[in-house]
């Protein structure tokens, strides 16, 4: 080792799902919405002032942060927007875990938490899921130093109820609980409604899944206006221009249009539902999934083999190579043409 090596922070660092360059490829595997932006979302883009590129954006991101506001029917004091859900997570828990005491997530959730909690140098505790990935939520009572909760949990596709949640909460009212919402407008109830009950909690939603746009990266919580406060101190004391210029532009235009909104993600529940009655027939079993992906496992055939073998025909799921979850498949929710393909070739293999 070098002299100077020994003073580098050294993290195992987030593994994000693989992002393939071919041009006939049907990608099933990083929970991204098969259907483009809003039309609105293109004509922000054709109204772009290039010229005002040359400066910087706005530190408070008014326009955004306003939008979201009148969307959510909250105080724009109760807003907070980054670089997709992931740099609002990641200012969450710099900001709020400072606790000699554990934070608490579960063993089998977003991936990213365990990184942030090492990066930060956070104590932290993983209850276990049950037997059938469920939270078990008297996990949650003990002492701690903060919660974490992605409802719905991903990669497991379980979604808890708003009494479930809340019961977490009044467990919890001296430390800062997340709600992290990533999935929530697949079928959840969101916890923004118990906001003005509980100031102590932040719920964080993005624009990646649901509204067609992780390639602009924004993301949002809303949450008491003393929390908020308390995450831009921190951002300021970061980095103030988090968001650029056409993030802020498009991510206004993309939350006037509820229509569009409101088709898309029917359009892939009802994929979905299709694809599960599907896939039982085909012998597998999964939880009832209330997210844009499902999380399944084959009566017979392992799942790292179908994994390999859909990915020799260009059709690409996720695998985890971890404890508990290694017979499982994560399928992204795509268009029906693409699930047709995905289906054909299983049918085919199974045979």
């Amino acid at each position: 080792m070098r002299p100077w090596e020994k003073y580098i922070r050294q993290v195992d660092p987030y593994v994000p799902g693989e992002q393939p360059k071919l041009s006939n490829m049907i990608k099933l595997n990083t929970n991204e919405n098969p259907y483009p932006p809003a039309s609105e979302v293109q004509k922000a883009m054709q109204k772009v002032d290039v010229p005002a590129l040359r400066m910087y954006p706005d530190p408070t991101s008014e326009d955004l942060v306003n939008a979201l506001a009148d969307t959510y029917h909250v105080n724009a004091d109760q807003v907070f927007v980054g670089v997709g859900s992931d740099d609002v997570l990641g200012m969450a828990f710099l900001t709020f875990f400072g606790s000699s005491k554990p934070i608490l997530f579960p063993d089998i959730t977003y991936s990213f938490y365990d990184v942030w909690a090492k990066l930060y140098k956070i104590p932290y505790e993983t209850p276990a899921l049950d037997e059938n990935f469920c939270i078990k939520k008297e996990d949650y009572y003990a002492e701690n130093g903060g919660v974490v909760i992605a409802n719905p949990n991903a990669p497991t596709s379980i979604c808890e109820n708003l009494d479930f949640i809340e019961d977490i909460l009044q467990h919890n009212q001296d430390v800062v609980v997340i709600v992290d919402e990533a999935y929530i407008d697949f079928g959840g109830e969101s916890a923004i409604s118990l906001v003005e009950k509980y100031e102590n909690l932040l719920v964080v939603q993005t624009f990646s899944k649901s509204r067609s746009m992780a390639g602009m990266r924004i993301g949002f919580a809303i949450g008491n206006s003393r929390l908020i406060k308390a995450l831009n101190d921190v951002k300021y004391a970061y980095n103030s221009y988090t968001m650029s210029r056409l993030a802020l532009q498009t991510g206004v235009a993309s939350l006037k249009d509820v229509a569009y909104f409101e088709e898309t993600c029917n359009k892939i529940i009802t994929t979905r539902e299709r694809v599960k009655k599907k896939m039982k027939d085909l012998g597998f079993s999964f939880p009832d999934s209330k997210t844009n992906f499902l999380f399944a496992t084959h009566e017979s055939v392992p799942a790292k083999e179908l994994f390999l073998a859909l990915r020799e025909q260009n059709i690409f799921v996720r695998y985890f190579e971890k404890p508990r979850i290694d017979n499982y498949l994560r399928i992204t929710i795509g268009t029906d043409e693409e699930m047709d393909c995905f289906l054909n070739f299983l049918e085919s293999y199974l045979a």
